[in-house]
């Protein structure tokens, strides 16, 4: 591809350099370029893409994938749009809700690819992440007030990792990583932290979705299960949220003081879903959603009953 013009695109957490592109036509695409020691990883990553795409996710599409003097690199189909994170909190209720749904949706289909059969089993493997992200938080300097309430519930439901099945993984699913174009249209961006895994250890990530809009984590989760959630989500979405919460902390402190604030607000908003890890349904879910006697769409908060709660 002849590429009359590159600017180089700053946002995100990558290590990827990223690059918005020209060709001669006119046309812009997004360019990613890696490290060539990661030749294989992103070319694994490239071609998953584009089994993806092939199953019609709405995504960058993947168009070209080499060597060049600078590493190895990617190029993209660029989506003309802007951030989801900053236009959904915008939208009213209904229609936060209704993009959720959508990438739940979308998440099924990405879960549809299956892990190669020589994958390590799931509970070996990530027992033993959990391990070491206890053993990480024991000797961080900084803790949380109630964190021994996160390592109390991770190690009574590790036994719920048990018998999980694999598939492909984006790896790093939350609103953040999404784009509206100019029509309307939800996109997937950044699969480069793609992987295999339990499919449900992909709603970790759920908690940043859940900050920017209830409605939209709410419906995230309706869409993947087509409104029909089954009891065992909602114990092992905690755990795997839990287990992502007691290793943030330690993560933030090379990134500074603003960072690990950031950390100790978000387990303090875990533990208050959780009610203190007493309950395994986080309080922004919705759990049913009706119309009011003026035709207006109301939603209705997750009840912490008994019932609901086994």
């Amino acid at each position: 591809m002849n590429i009359t013009d590159r600017r180089p695109i700053l946002e995100g957490w990558s290590n990827d350099r990223k690059y918005c592109i020209t060709n001669e036509g006119g046309s812009r695409f997004l360019l990613r370029i890696s490290d060539i020691a990661q030749y294989d990883a992103k070319q694994s990553e490239f071609v998953m893409m584009q089994r993806c795409a092939s199953l019609g996710i709405p995504m960058c599409q993947p168009v070209e994938f080499g060597i060049c003097e600078e590493g190895v690199y990617s190029i993209q189909s660029w989506i003309d749009g802007e951030d989801a994170e900053d236009l959904i909190p915008l939208f009213s209720s209904k229609k936060q809700y209704d993009y959720g749904f959508e990438a739940g949706q979308i998440l099924r289909g990405i879960h549809s690819l299956p892990a190669p059969d020589s994958i390590e089993d799931w509970a070996v493997r990530f027992n033993r992440k959990i391990d070491t992200r206890i053993r990480n938080y024991n000797g961080c300097p900084i803790k949380y007030p109630d964190g021994q309430a996160f390592i109390d519930f991770i190690n009574t439901n590790r036994h719920l990792l048990n018998g999980r099945t694999q598939t492909y993984q984006h790896g790093d699913f939350h609103i953040g990583n999404m784009m509206i174009d100019r029509s309307g249209k939800l996109y997937i961006i950044d699969f480069d932290r793609s992987d295999y895994g339990d499919p449900w250890e992909e709603f970790n990530r759920i908690v940043w979705c859940a900050q920017k809009s209830s409605f939209f984590a709410s419906g995230m989760v309706d869409g993947y299960f087509d409104s029909d959630v089954p009891a065992d989500f909602w114990k092992l979405l905690a755990l795997y949220i839990v287990s992502n919460t007691i290793s943030s902390v330690c993560w933030a402190i090379p990134y500074g003081k603003t960072e690990v604030s950031k950390m100790l607000d978000q387990a303090e908003e875990v533990l208050n879903w959780f009610d203190g890890m007493t309950k395994t349904i986080p309080a922004w879910y919705i759990h049913d959603i009706v119309t009011d006697q003026n035709d207006r769409t109301v939603f209705l908060h997750s009840r912490y009953c008994s019932s609901k709660q086994s």
